[in-house]
């Protein structure tokens, strides 16, 4: 059987690690920790973990939204997701995980890019009211 991202990366302990490290950076950020007020820290832990692990190979299930219904209503551009990106690389490495096993978690997360970010304000809106009414995030960078 070969080996998963997940198993070389070293399993949960591994995922639950990292992403507790990157949400203590994302929650204390004060422009991404906007999109993420009035939510727990922990729940959003172990959805990432669970969406993570399932992506890498685990044998998790992740029983989430798919990432496009569940950012549908964030203003997220790419500047917003590139400094995302940073934060979740400095986490792995300080998480000790391995150069080759970092490239290879970031191009993972990194899919999904095309999903979540909307390259415009017009754009935005043109995905967010296909939808049903709820609220809208637009966090300016302040």
């Amino acid at each position: 059987m070969k080996e998963t991202l997940f198993d070389r990366v070293g399993g949960l302990p591994t995922l639950e690690k990292v992403h507790k490290i990157f949400y203590d950076k994302v929650y204390a950020h004060p422009w991404l920790g906007k999109f993420f007020e009035g939510h727990s820290q922990e729940a959003i832990e172990l959805r990432q973990t669970q969406f993570m692990a399932s992506k890498m190979g685990g044998d998790v299930v992740y029983p989430g939204k798919d990432p496009r219904m569940s950012h549908r209503a964030m203003y997220i551009t790419p500047e917003l997701f590139d400094l995302r990106q940073d934060l979740l690389r400095e986490s792995l490495e300080e998480a000790g995980v391995s150069s080759d096993n970092i490239e290879r978690w970031l191009k993972i997360d990194g899919a999904f890019r095309h999903h979540i970010v909307k390259e415009s304000i017009a754009d935005f809106y043109k995905t967010t009211f296909r939808y049903e009414q709820r609220q809208i995030l637009l966090k300016p960078k302040s």
